[in-house]
């Protein structure tokens, strides 16, 4: 029997429409605070002085503790109020990014960004179940596409927004414009929202599950930070690496075990879910690489931010136009073939921005990352629908949580992968003495660097195309039958 979905007439003053923009609202400023520091990083290095290794952890330590909570909050959601949650994790949001942008120090800017990672994802993992569950199931993919344009706006918008921001009032009014942007979501989530109780009683939580997930990704984390300071043969890194992989095998023996798993392990028995997970994860390991970006433009082409800030426009940009057409495409076509033809897309502007030189002008820079704009905005929306669309309806939060799960994890695994990969290209030409000074490199080495990363990244995706391949070839299967 099929979820009976949310009546407006049943809700009093409650607006499906409206309520949606609320969770957009949200989930914009939730994933915008995942890429906008990434255009501060040379500037809070010199302005907290600290280091590049260091200064990673403002990003870090924020998508860490996101995905260390986002599947245990999607169970909360199954068990409880998701407005409520949502609504209590915007709250949090909206105080610790005004502490972010208080912050005396970088010690404490980590420390405020962890706190803003746990209001992100009190209400972002819940987005698209909320969505999900109030929206007409024949307007799904267009709902989600509007979401997951959203979603990708967000972590795209994020360095030339940052940029403008910090060229006009500085780098503190980065964090201080959620503030208002935070109250304005925050009355329309309270005010035109209806009450989402849980559709099936008696789920528990799993608190081992989730620390065991937590301490894996941060060992994964510090590990590959530390590389890129003292090598991966460092014993500290080795260690850590280390246990990250014996706390894996840790998280897996819990899940098997719980009697109310964090992650029904179950799930992924089927290929049409975990084969669009596994995608996402790909995906959003290339969206890391916007954190190099601004050691292209400010030390390798001299620009400045603002000027670097105009220039990353063409990306969110061309993913506006992209995301909401796909999640309507995806209702009428089908959402495979769709995303297909977004991995090819993406695939093919990272090989273009893996020509990248120091001086190739900013034309030349905006050809190079249209597509990949467009890539991710026709990926992102019918990827997300075929995920949801394998849930049943008492699983949606974590259906939501999975879909999350696997952007932020791709997000949280590539940023130290990419730096790790930027370091080693950039270290390896001979022409930097230490891993501490390798950004004063000459300017041809760091976009040499720049450029490697890229084409790395493009044999990531190439294997997310076959993945696509084999998830549209396995749903034709399976509705043409068995014996046909």
């Amino acid at each position: 029997m099929k979820q009976r979905l949310f009546s407006p007439a049943a809700a009093g003053g409650a607006s499906p429409a409206l309520a949606m923009l609320g969770v957009n609202l949200m989930v914009f400023m939730a994933t915008l605070d995942m890429s906008i520091v990434n255009v501060a990083l040379p500037t809070l290095v010199e302005s907290l002085a600290t280091d590049f290794a260091t200064i990673q952890w403002v990003v870090l330590s924020y998508v860490l503790v996101i995905a260390s909570l986002l599947l245990l909050v999607s169970r909360l959601g199954d068990m409880r109020d998701k407005k409520r949650i949502f609504s209590a994790g915007l709250v949090l949001f909206i105080l610790s990014s005004l502490c972010c942008g208080l912050a005396p120090s970088v010690g404490w800017l980590i420390a405020f960004r962890a706190v803003q990672g746990i209001g992100a994802a009190m209400s972002q993992s819940l987005g698209m179940a909320i969505v999900t569950q109030i929206a007409p199931q024949s307007s799904r993919g267009r709902a989600l596409g509007f979401i997951g344009g959203t979603v990708a706006m967000g972590l795209m918008l994020g360095p030339p927004l940052g940029g403008v921001l910090i060229g006009l009032a500085g780098w503190r009014s980065m964090f201080l414009l959620n503030v208002p942007v935070g109250l304005v979501a925050l009355f329309v989530v309270r005010r035109y929202m209806p009450a989402l109780p849980p559709i099936k009683a008696g789920e528990r939580f799993d608190v081992p599950g989730a620390i065991a997930a937590g301490l894996t990704l941060g060992c994964y984390g510090l590990g590959m930070t530390l590389a890129q300071r003292q090598g991966l043969e460092d014993p500290a890194t080795l260690a850590l690496l280390g246990v990250a992989l014996a706390g894996l095998a840790v998280f897996v023996r819990i899940e098997r075990r719980a009697p109310a798993p964090m992650l029904d392990l179950s799930l992924f028995a089927n290929p049409l879910l975990t084969l669009p997970l596994a995608m996402s994860v790909l995906v959003f390991i290339t969206g890391a690489s916007g954190f190099i970006m601004p050691f292209f433009f400010q030390m390798a082409q001299g620009r400045s931010v603002t000027e670097m800030g105009l220039i990353m426009m063409i990306l969110p940009a061309s993913m506006a136009l992209s995301a909401p057409v796909s999640g309507t495409l995806a209702d009428r076509y089908g959402s495979r073939v769709i995303c297909l033809v977004g991995l090819v897309v993406l695939c093919g502007g990272c090989l273009a921005l893996g020509t990248l030189a120091a001086d190739t002008p900013w034309w030349g820079y905006l050809l190079r990352t249209l597509p990949v704009g467009l890539g991710i905005g026709i990926f992102q929306a019918p990827n997300n629908s075929a995920i949801m669309g394998q849930m049943p309806p008492h699983r949606l939060g974590v259906g939501s949580g999975l879909a999350n799960y696997a952007r932020v994890f791709g997000q949280s695994t590539g940023l130290p992968l990419v730096g790790t990969l930027f370091a080693s290209l950039v270290l390896s030409s001979g022409h930097v003495g230490s891993r501490a000074a390798f950004t004063s490199a000459p300017p041809a080495v760091l976009a040499a660097g720049v450029a490697g990363v890229f084409r790395w990244l493009a044999g990531l995706l190439v294997v997310a195309i076959a993945l696509a391949a084999l998830a549209w070839r396995l749903e034709a299967v399976r509705e043409r039958g068995p014996g046909r």
